[in-house]
């Protein structure tokens, strides 16, 4: 009996050592955890030190990995010399530089079918009323043929010296329609800020399950005598968001403007195009030919060969040995900055 009294006098010494024992440790901090943005939470301020709650000891032990992504992702489109669209390219026909410098492709593809969000950007300023109303009946015809249910979304966008959404995020061609014919012209023109909010509050954000092709279809004069920021800082924020810009010219004299040449430089900076119809139904002409580009371009993917996190423009060059073809994409891209 006394064998007995002695065993259980030693688990009761036991079970109270235990309990003393999780008490004062408090629980677990939690495991690692893996983010984007990612910073450690320092080891003093208020509420820590020995006298810190058990959720302060949480907040002051809980780790973070540095996650930095080093791959640049690319759309392009190829043609032979005669503005043929090229389907057959192979991924030796190609070299990228990035800064000059070879960069390793670790993917390249394809991408007739890749997802497309579209930002149609239409000038409503008054410069442009006389053809306004054709211009709106092509948009419309141009979002009816290239945008497949459950796929792809465009908004609308009218602006002259204000920017106004009429048409937000959708698949549904009747609604985009509607938004279209919303739009009335009238005012100035900040064609500069319609650019750098659509890249910015909408392109830049837009929500897919799988990667997207993101352009603006632009019809405007190019002319631009009300906006807050600068065609570079336009430029900049459409870079970052990896928007295609494609501009159709309102401008029907058949003489280059200013306008035009602001035109030419957004196109050009992003990989996009942009066309100089001289008549009215040159307009529909144009829209299809953009229609048939965003099904016939490339998509790869690459690690530059000494990637730094330091936020400045990089710039990139897709080169080939075949000698007829001539390749457009966007120019550069600012790396994310650590």
């Amino acid at each position: 009996m006394k064998f007995w009294c002695s065993l259980a006098f030693i688990f009761a010494l036991a079970a109270a050592a235990v309990c003393q024992s999780t008490y004062s440790q408090g629980p677990a901090p939690p495991s690692q955890q893996t983010q984007d943005a990612v910073q450690k939470p320092p080891n003093s301020g208020p509420g820590t030190g020995s006298g810190g709650s058990a959720a302060d000891y949480n907040a002051d032990t809980t780790t973070t990995i540095v996650k930095t992504v080093n791959e640049v992702n690319l759309v392009f489109t190829v043609t032979d010399r005669h503005g043929h669209f090229i389907k057959d390219l192979k991924r030796d026909d190609i070299k990228v530089l990035d800064d000059s410098k070879p960069a390793a492709i670790s993917s390249f593809s394809s991408q007739t079918d890749l997802p497309l969000r579209v930002g149609l950007l239409i000038d409503a300023s008054s410069s442009i009323r006389d053809r306004f109303h054709f211009e709106q009946e092509s948009a419309i015809t141009f979002l009816n043929q290239i945008i497949r249910p459950s796929s792809d979304e465009a908004f609308v966008l009218g602006f002259d010296s204000v920017s106004e959404i009429t048409q937000d995020f959708t698949d549904d061609t009747n609604k985009l329609a509607h938004g279209i014919r919303m739009l009335r012209p009238g005012g100035g023109t900040a064609l500069f800020d319609a650019i750098y909010e659509a890249a910015k509050s909408k392109l830049a954000t837009a929500q897919a399950k799988v990667p997207t092709r993101r352009a603006i279809i632009l019809l405007s004069d190019g002319e631009d005598n009300q906006s807050r920021v600068t065609r570079e800082q336009a430029i900049e924020m459409a870079q970052r968001a990896e928007v295609i810009i494609y501009a159709i010219s309102t401008n029907i004299s058949g003489i280059k403007t200013r306008g035009d040449k602001v035109l030419e430089r957004f196109a050009e900076t992003t990989g996009g195009r942009v066309f100089f119809p001289t008549k009215l139904d040159e307009v529909a002409q144009a829209f299809s030919q953009i229609q048939d580009e965003l099904r016939s371009q490339y998509a790869l993917a690459y690690k530059p060969l000494e990637f730094i996190a330091d936020g400045r423009f990089h710039t990139i060059a897709i080169e080939s040995g075949r000698k007829e073809l001539r390749i457009r994409s966007r120019r550069g891209y600012y790396a994310p900055k650590r």
